[in-house]
């Protein structure tokens, strides 16, 4: 009975505690508001399709950490000399980046890698998850973009995600 009520008591007591930490004064609308969003999102978050993520090598993030870290320190100099520099030098594109990663985990994981270094952001995924929009800043050999991510971050997610 409570499972059904109830999907997710951690979860509706996390949805509980945030909500009211957001508002400012509790009243009893809050805390009502609260107890609909606790009863609310763990029904809707049951149906949500889950993949369980499945861990390889996690090894490989160090080495991923570093590369990250030096590549968006590189990228913020670059960046700022593109958007300092002459407008009209600056070609911005989308490219379509084919995906090897097949773990959800590892393509948000991907995501967020391409989104931190900065020039680029990830747009969309395709719906059977083969493809990744990325929006670069300034991209003169759209192969290369491609060869790039996928070399520099999307096969070290791969030993990670497998």
């Amino acid at each position: 009975m409570s499972k059904r009520l109830f999907p997710s008591i951690p979860q509706s007591i996390t949805v509980f505690v945030f909500w009211l930490l957001m508002v400012e004064d509790t009243t009893a609308g809050d805390l009502l508001m609260a107890a609909f969003l606790a009863w609310l999102m763990p029904h809707i978050a049951s149906r949500l399709e889950r993949e369980f993520a499945r861990l390889g090598d996690v090894w490989v993030l160090g080495p991923l950490a570093l590369r990250l870290l030096r590549d968006i320190l590189l990228a913020n100099i670059t960046v700022a000399m593109q958007v300092l520099g002459p407008e009209r030098k600056l070609r911005p594109g989308f490219v379509w980046v084919p995906l090897e990663l097949t773990n959800i985990h590892g393509i948000s994981a991907l995501t967020s890698v391409i989104t931190l270094t900065p020039g680029t952001v990830t747009a969309e995924l395709s719906r059977d998850r083969k493809y990744l929009l990325v929006h670069c800043l300034d991209i003169d050999d759209p192969q290369h973009m491609i060869d790039d991510i996928k070399r520099r971050y999307e096969a070290p997610l791969r030993k990670v995600f497998p």
